[in-house]
């Protein structure tokens, strides 16, 4: 399968009825890699997901995985963690797993292994409508690793999750990646795509806006600037520095100081930050790039 892109997408349409939710995409995954899917609500990726499960048929255009069209056996080389919780609520963790290991025809001691790899070996006897959101999450994880496929399918999948249960998903993702395998991830946080993803395309209002390395598009798109961190000053002061500041910087505001947060993209950088040296006291400085945040709000406008 490794020879084969995982994805290609070609002039994809959808439309329920008058509403057109996405629109002519094009795009190809390459084997090996993390490609992030990124967009604001609505924007049609739930919709390009269902399309990609076999959960739903095209209007118009091609969607291929492995190189065939969707259909009963590609599902053998996939794995799916859809956004809600799709388990079977009274029955154990381990019961879950196992009625999908039948069906995938896969052992018992697979089904063990991953139960105790993600945390849920004591757990494994519990009803599943006992269980935490994370730990819920991650036994879709498992569900989805049962087979060892070839691709992750995962529609946000660490939304809502409390800190260590993320990371244990991030780090799923990652030896998934190391295996050589490719996962196609859908995600809000945007600081988890910069960590986690090769590309990332940008979808807005069913269209794709962008497809490149998470690096090229913040160069391409974002601003870097100069973090300074000041005394807070009196009122007075502090018109003055708005007076050196230009509609393109920030100031944020916690208890005893102020951030200021100047674009570098100015001509007058230098010339500000003297002046703001020379009229506060100033606590530290440091440069940051840009972010996926900005360029989001770059080529969605949300």
């Amino acid at each position: 399968m490794s020879t084969v892109k995982p994805i290609i997408i070609k002039d994809l349409t959808k439309k329920y009825g008058d509403f057109t939710a996405i629109r002519e995409l094009s795009f190809a995954v390459e084997a090996g890699e993390v490609f992030g899917f990124l967009g604001p609500n609505g924007a049609g990726k739930t919709t390009t997901i269902r399309i990609l499960t076999g959960l739903s048929r095209p209007t118009s255009g091609i969607c291929k995985i492995f190189g065939q069209t969707i259909r009963d056996k590609i599902y053998q080389h996939i794995g799916v963690v859809f956004e809600e919780n799709n388990l079977y609520q009274r029955l154990s963790g381990k019961e879950n797993l196992d009625f999908f290991a039948r069906m995938y025809r896969v052992k018992e001691e697979r089904v063990d292994l991953l139960l105790e790899r993600y945390g849920l070996a004591e757990a494994a006897s519990r009803p599943v409508k006992n269980y935490s959101k994370g730990m819920k999450r991650r036994l879709l994880i498992c569900r989805a690793l049962l087979h060892e496929p070839d691709l992750l399918i995962l529609d946000e999948p660490t939304s809502g999750l409390d800190p260590r249960s993320a990371e244990v998903i991030r780090e799923a993702i990652k030896d998934f990646k190391r295996a050589g395998k490719t996962v196609f991830l859908t995600t809000h946080y945007l600081e988890e795509a910069d960590e986690l993803c090769d590309r990332v395309a940008f979808i807005s209002r069913g269209k794709i806006a962008a497809i490149d390395k998470p690096g090229v598009l913040k160069r391409k798109y974002g601003q870097p600037f100069l973090e300074i961190r000041i005394e807070s000053p009196v009122e007075k002061e502090e018109m003055k520095l708005k007076g050196i500041l230009s509609a393109e910087d920030r100031i944020y505001r916690d208890s005893n100081t102020l951030t200021i947060r100047l674009s570098l993209d100015t001509q007058d950088a230098g010339r500000k930050l003297d002046k703001i040296r020379e009229n506060f006291n100033v606590l530290d400085i440091h440069s940051q790039e840009a972010s996926l945040k900005e360029v989001f709000k770059q080529l969605t406008g949300d």
